[in-house]
Formats: structure tokens, C-alpha cells, sequence
């Protein structure tokens, strides 16, 4: 009895220890500064949500307006930074694979009704989403569509499959882990491609759905046949991809209740390509590897 009681405990310590949410994000390659409780609607913790049927599946548990917002035209990269407890840390524990997603909605709506467009998403092709995430520091990007101007709420999403091969509804200390957090962005331009909408948190997952019950350890299974929940990505999406922001040196600073993104048009310079240096008006994103300053005047795109 004494060994069961310490491997449940063991169980549970490790995943305390596995959380994670959003520290900042990158608008093309800057870095937009600490955004908890500034322009992200941070939760008090870390922790999962894991009733799907919950308020919290919009924003998490702590969806009100913080004061800034982050400026952004159509074409620019947004880089998510999720963390575990500090910044540059362990991100999540390994042993929460599953897939990476990322949806849009008008601020006005707070999130509430059928609301939200996905724009992203990316679960095993071989490997698995959040293993990508790890690797890439835990970074995944989305560009913005050519959507109207005006307020929008960013929802990254990633779900913690490690405990959910039984539904939530069935067993509540097991099921999916679920850990979103919302971005609030100002778009500048005005775009012409309406967001259909049509999903809302809760409502859009089911635990019926595949992809939030689904067992990653079931022996002989194809981990490629992994249905990613809730709808397709939206046509009018302009993509995403898990990749480390590609750093911008000497950015030009935020200033007021949003941010100045750095010159760049949301594309992606090849490996060993120019992403940066004063004037430079190309790519500040990299394909491949980080953007590394040479000079003032040149960065270049070099293996991470």
C-alpha cells in the first residue's frame, strides 16, 4: 500500500510540475515583452482546464480585458512563447503530447457564442505537435489574415493527451488536458475576408470527439490517424507553423497601450538568407534556424 500511495503521488507531483500558458508573443520576430495580465489574458496559474463543458474553455478561467492590446497588420507573423514556470524553462513535460491549435474571434464577443474561426492547427504527422513545440523553445507562430481592422482575441491552444484515453465526464482525475490563453490584438489594416465564425468554447468539443478522447500509449495504434478536434482550418487562414521566432536585434521599442511591429511582410527567409539590419524592409522570419545579427547592418538566417 505504502508503494501504491507513493506512485500516485509520484503521478500527481509530475504533472503539478508539467503545466504551462503563454508568456509573451513576437510580432515578427520582436519580442512584444512580458504579457501576463498586460495584453494576455492570463490565468492565475498554470493549470489545465479539463471540463470541456466549462466557461473557461474561451479564455481560461480568467477571461476579462487586460489593459494593452498588440498592433498587427495582415501578413505579420505572431509568434506564441509558452512557459512552464519561468521564462526559457522545461515548457510542458514531455509526456504531454498532442496537438497544437490556434483560433481567432472579435474581442467585442469576449469570447462568448459561435464565435471563433480557427486558423491552425497541427497534431502527429510523425511525430507530435507539442514535441515540435519543445523543440522549437516552445514557440508556434499563426500569420494574420486579410481580415478587417479592428479588435480580435488570439486563442492558442494546446491539448495534453497523456491522461485521456477515458473522458473527463467518466473519471475526473484523468481525461484531456486542455490550456488556452487569449491574446488580445488591435489588426490596423482592413482586410476584406470576413471570419465565418460559427464554433464556440464550450460547445465545439464533444467528449464523443476522437480527438479529445484518444489514447496515445494504445500498442500497434497509427499516432498519424489522430483526428485534431473541433473544425478545419478556415480557407481565408493565412497558415502557421511551430518554429522558434526568428529574433530581431535592435527593434524599434513598443510604445503606448500596443506594440510596433519590426519591418517585415510575414514571410520567411531561407537558411543562411538575410532576415535583417538597418533598412532592411525583407523577410525577418526564418524557414529554418534563428535570425542572428552579423552587424548593424546585416542578420542572417543560421541553423538554431
Amino acid at each position: 500500500m505504502q508503494l501504491k500511495a507513493f506512485v500516485v503521488l509520484a503521478s500527481v507531483l509530475s504533472t503539478a510540475l508539467a503545466h504551462t500558458r503563454v508568456w509573451s508573443v513576437w510580432i515578427n520576430g520582436v519580442d512584444q515583452g512580458d504579457g501576463k495580465g498586460q495584453y494576455i489574458r492570463s490565468p492565475p496559474t498554470n493549470n489545465p482546464v479539463k471540463d470541456i463543458t466549462s466557461s473557461a474553455m474561451s479564455c481560461n478561467v480568467n477571461n476579462q480585458a487586460v489593459p494593452k492590446v498588440v498592433s498587427v497588420r495582415a501578413g505579420d507573423t505572431v509568434t506564441f512563447e509558452w512557459f512552464h514556470d519561468y521564462r526559457n524553462d522545461d515548457i510542458i513535460a514531455t509526456s504531454h503530447k498532442g496537438p497544437v491549435l490556434v483560433y481567432i474571434a472579435p474581442t467585442s464577443s469576449n469570447g462568448a457564442g459561435s464565435v471563433w474561426t480557427k486558423l491552425f492547427h497541427a497534431g502527429n504527422d510523425g511525430s507530435w505537435a507539442v514535441d515540435k513545440l519543445l523543440n522549437s523553445k516552445g514557440h508556434h507562430n499563426v500569420v494574420i489574415p486579410d481580415v478587417p481592422a479592428g479588435d480580435y482575441l488570439l486563442r492558442p491552444e494546446i491539448i495534453a493527451l497523456h491522461e485521456a484515453n477515458v473522458p473527463y465526464s467518466s473519471n475526473n482525475i484523468r481525461g484531456a488536458q486542455l490550456y488556452m490563453n487569449c491574446i488580445q490584438i488591435k489588426v490596423t489594416s482592413n482586410g476584406s475576408k470576413t471570419l465565418p465564425s460559427g464554433n464556440s468554447f464550450p460547445g465545439t468539443y464533444s467528449y464523443s470527439n476522437p480527438g479529445i478522447v484518444f489514447d496515445i500509449y494504445a500498442k500497434g495504434a497509427d499516432m498519424t490517424k489522430y483526428q485534431v478536434p473541433g473544425p478545419s482550418v478556415w480557407s481565408g487562414s493565412s497558415g502557421g507553423a511551430i518554429t522558434r521566432a526568428a529574433i530581431v536585434t535592435n527593434p524599434t521599442p513598443p510604445s503606448g497601450g500596443g506594440s510596433t511591429p519590426a519591418p517585415g511582410n510575414g514571410q520567411t527567409a531561407a537558411l543562411y538568407g538575410q532576415c535583417g539590419g538597418t533598412g532592411w524592409t525583407g523577410p525577418t522570419l526564418c524557414a529554418e534556424g534563428v535570425c542572428k545579427a552579423a552587424s548593424e547592418y546585416y542578420s542572417q538566417c543560421v541553423p538554431a
